[in-house]
């Protein structure tokens, strides 16, 4: 049997159609002369010329990127020359199969490893993930036996890709990324202690964002003393992407809201009042000047929320007008609210009702994002305030009301992988069972029975619906 070649394919097509290589030079823009050395074999094609002769022949893009790898890379020495315009057309066009055959072909030589971490590098920074992944992923295969920063910071890129809206697998990512953090450069090490500890927060793990937010306090100090002290300044060989003071106060910022998630507010207050304090900090740019604005009105509001939680609702309708004013911070800002006034039983029906609006127009907008860290951290807030409005109005006997937020925090749970959750759901509408009408325990089984079904599909975890 002959073997298919782009060059045959070419040459029947011309002859099917009863067209001369002079005309359809014309269609592909491509040189007749070329067009006639690449169908009698004279002549490797360009990536450029497949482009335009595949378009030629009315053929999809990247139709005959399977036959180029084997005529240009299997069955010839691969060319750098060659092989990155391919790479990049191929993640243009999200051929990930045709990546991971040119990979596999160039890692037989390692002395295409800078050159692939380059590509993957920039790939990333286009957002070409997919495409990025695979590279980092073969550059870390050939430098896994060796301590290099490269190695770190294709394990760092990696992390952050992994990231998505599985919890279980964002702490996979999390905990095999971890000990890659000393290998990076000193100051890759402050951005990747930052990722690693909202990463952390995100999953509720305490005692990590902890330990994360010490090292990079730590170490940002250590680099601030280096940059600012007289007697032995140096200089950084590259610049955060932040102020460096701004690792060390988010050091802080960090650890108060460990101590305010484990219900110790005095040693979250104190670490409040560390980044109020911001006598030392020696940058004066304009972008410093706004970080410090804008870490000075985190505290005072962080001052009035650990008041509030301490029972203190006096100062409820100042730290209320912040969270107009703050749309990204509504989420977590309310479910402290209603934390508080669970367990306080305090009544917040008319902050309940201002928001409405604003929640349901930041939940519309978050299910058209494409998947990110930020949408993380958006469900998982989402997920816990609805549970928790849903807990204050089964606190007041609203049931009706109740049911319908513990509906919409169950559908979130399971999207996150959120066992907690969906337990602490389960857990309420049980409460609920004998004092809501019959229809909407029918309702409720029915859509308890669907949670099941994808929890099931999804990682075998099953709630009784009994």
């Amino acid at each position: 049997m002959k073997q298919m070649t782009i060059r045959a394919e070419l040459a029947d097509y011309l002859k099917k159609q009863g067209i001369t290589i002079n005309q359809f030079a014309e269609v592909s823009k491509v040189n007749s002369g070329t067009i006639s050395n690449i169908i009698n074999g004279n002549r490797p094609i360009a990536m450029q010329q497949l482009d335009r002769i595949t378009e030629g022949m009315g053929l999809e893009e990247g139709c005959y990127y399977d036959l180029y790898v084997d005529e240009c890379f299997v069955h010839s020495n691969p060319n750098w020359r060659r092989l990155r315009p391919f790479l990049y057309r191929c993640a243009e066009l999200d051929k990930l199969e045709c990546i991971a055959r040119v990979v596999g072909i160039m890692m037989d030589s390692l002395s295409y490893t800078p050159s692939l971490f380059d590509t993957a590098e920039d790939f990333f920074t286009l957002g070409k993930h997919k495409a990025a992944a695979m590279l980092y992923q073969s550059v870390a295969e050939s430098e896994k036996y060796q301590h290099s920063e490269r190695l770190a910071l294709c394990q760092y890129r990696l992390f952050t890709i992994a990231l998505g809206e599985d919890r279980d697998a964002n702490l996979r990512a999390a905990v095999q990324f971890e000990g890659f953090v000393n290998r990076l450069d000193e100051v890759d090490q402050l951005d990747a202690l930052k990722d690693l500890a909202n990463t952390y927060s995100a999953l509720r793990h305490w005692d990590k964002v902890m330990a994360m937010a010490k090292e990079m306090g730590n170490k940002a100090t250590i680099q601030y003393h280096a940059k600012y002290d007289r007697a032995r300044k140096s200089r950084l060989q590259k610049e955060p992407e932040i102020p460096l003071f701004s690792y060390i106060q988010y050091s802080y910022m960090l650890r108060s809201v460990v101590y305010r998630e484990l219900g110790d507010y005095d040693r979250a207050l104190h670490y409040v009042n560390m980044y109020m304090d911001m006598n030392w900090i020696r940058e004066d740019t304009e972008e410093a000047l706004q970080l410090m604005n804008q870490c000075m009105e985190w505290a005072r509001a962080n001052i009035n929320l650990l008041r509030i939680l301490k029972g203190d609702i006096t100062v409820l309708p100042e730290y209320v007008a912040y969270l107009e004013q703050r749309e990204e911070e509504i989420l977590s800002g309310l479910f402290k609210i209603l934390q508080a006034a669970n367990y306080y039983q305090f009544n917040v029906d008319d902050i309940l009702l201002q928001f409405e609006g604003k929640i349901s127009d930041c939940r519309d907008r978050h299910q058209l994002d494409i998947r990110s860290y930020n949408q993380q951290i958006f469900e998982d807030r989402y997920t816990n305030l609805m549970a928790e409005i849903a807990f204050y109005y089964i606190r007041r006997n609203k049931y009706e009301i109740s049911i319908k937020y513990i509906m919409e925090s169950l559908e979130y749970s399971v999207k996150i992988n959120s066992e907690s959750c969906i337990i602490k759901c389960v857990g309420m509408f049980e409460e609920l069972r004998h004092t809501v009408s019959l229809e909407t325990q029918k309702e409720y089984r029915n859509l308890i029975s669907k949670v099941q079904r994808i929890n099931e599909k999804k990682n075998g975890f099953v709630v009784s619906s009994a």
